[in-house]
């Protein structure tokens, strides 16, 4: 029996977990020196340690021992599926969902980094390479939804990537939430862009890692003895740059709406995704404030034909982690808000998030009609032409 059953769930996020060398077939050659496996994989040396003689092969785990109990155990490299793309059709077997949101996991925080930069070709060409990698590797089923990259840095460049992603095969439009550092992601010089989505119907994603760095090395100074990572380790995230993973596109978000972006495109859905959901209640009713304290002097506040958070429920949807409190997210932002996500292969996903984001709901007393909602239906509606017909029929 598939992991996922009993109802139609669509995930909102899985990633691949590539393996050194996944980019060279992809990046323009002259670009490969600048985007090497030194810096794609800082601790190359850890990383072939941890890892078998199957998946220095360039097979990931061994697709034929793989024992299925292990399904969600199984974690990163050593999942199914995680790195060899003939083997995923097997995994979204076995986890039983209708369809994947596909991510990287090697270039999430270097896009980012990219964006910072002043080799604007280069940022351009990996957002490029980023692309065809993603469109490759889902293309051995269509449940697996690629997202393209589309780098802020520049108007009319920016305009061509999504164009490019579209074409090529990407089913989601994936930005950073790190601002760029000459403009707002709200700049009018953007509307091709959001244009292009909303035609095409496909949603404009933020992923965690695309909010550059979260908090400041100084932070972390306290004068005591360093704490391990939520892995165990030392170069994830902690506690503390944990609470601020939601303020970049908190950011993000609160322009373009309060510049009126999802005002003028109301057909184009945005999605949040692994940034956690605990935060969004409150900033729809600050957002909501703000309206109220500063609508006599600001002419866009005026123009709005929404409040922010309606804007919120109409078109923004946002992935809860397991261990939130999903069933009070979904009473406080509303039903149309929320996503169920995996995470899969990554640890952060946990074992068994479906029994967790259940367990939640029932003690918030949410319906069978929400569920729904959070299992499926938000999801088809965030994905609009991205999912296929035959994957949104099966709700």
């Amino acid at each position: 029996m598939p992991y996922a059953s009993g109802r139609v769930i669509h995930d909102a996020d899985a990633h691949i977990m590539e393996l050194p060398g996944f980019l060279e077939d992809h990046l323009e050659a002259r670009h490969r020196a600048s985007v090497s496996d030194a810096v794609l994989f800082p601790r190359r040396e850890g990383f072939h340690s941890h890892l078998g003689p199957e998946h220095k092969a360039g097979g990931g785990a061994d697709a034929a021992a793989f024992d299925e109990t292990q399904l969600m155990l199984a974690k990163n490299w050593d999942a199914l599926g995680a790195s060899a793309r003939q083997d995923r059709p097997r995994s979204i077997d076995l986890l039983g969902f209708a369809s994947q949101l596909m991510f990287t996991t090697a270039l999430l925080n270097y896009s980012s980094v990219l964006e910072g930069g002043r080799d604007v070709e280069l940022t351009y060409a990996v957002a490029r390479a980023h692309t065809r990698h993603m469109v490759e590797f889902c293309s051995v089923d269509r449940r697996l939804l690629a997202t393209g990259y589309v780098p802020l840095v520049d108007f009319e460049r920016t305009a061509r990537a999504a164009r490019e992603a579209i074409q090529l095969g990407a089913k989601a439009l994936m930005i950073p939430s790190r601002c760029p550092d000459e403009h707002s992601p709200s700049h009018i010089g953007f509307d091709p862009l959001w244009s292009v989505a909303q035609e095409a119907g496909l949603p404009i994603v933020f992923h965690v890692g695309g909010g550059g760095k979260l908090l400041e090395d100084a932070w972390f100074n306290n004068g005591l003895p360093p704490v391990p990572d939520f892995h165990g380790g030392d170069d994830n995230f902690k506690s503390i740059d944990y609470m601020a993973i939601a303020y970049p596109p908190m950011k993000a978000l609160t322009a373009l709406v309060v510049d009126r972006v999802l005002d003028r495109f109301p057909n184009l859905k945005f999605g949040v995704i692994e940034q956690g959901a605990s935060w969004v209640p409150g900033w729809m009713r600050n957002m909501d404030s703000a309206h109220n304290a500063f609508y006599r002097n600001e002419e866009r506040l005026q123009k709005m034909s929404l409040k922010p958070s309606e804007f919120v429920r109409r078109q923004v949807r946002v992935t809860p982690y397991p261990h939130e409190d999903t069933g009070w997210i979904i009473a406080n932002a509303g039903d149309e808000v929320c996503l169920f996500s995996s995470d899969y292969p990554h640890v952060e996903g946990g074992r068994h998030p479906i029994k967790r984001f259940e367990a939640s709901m029932a003690a918030a007393g949410i319906d069978e009609a929400q569920k729904q909602r959070f299992y499926c239906d938000n999801f088809i509606d965030l994905m609009g032409a991205g999912l296929a017909p035959e994957l949104r029929a099966a709700a």
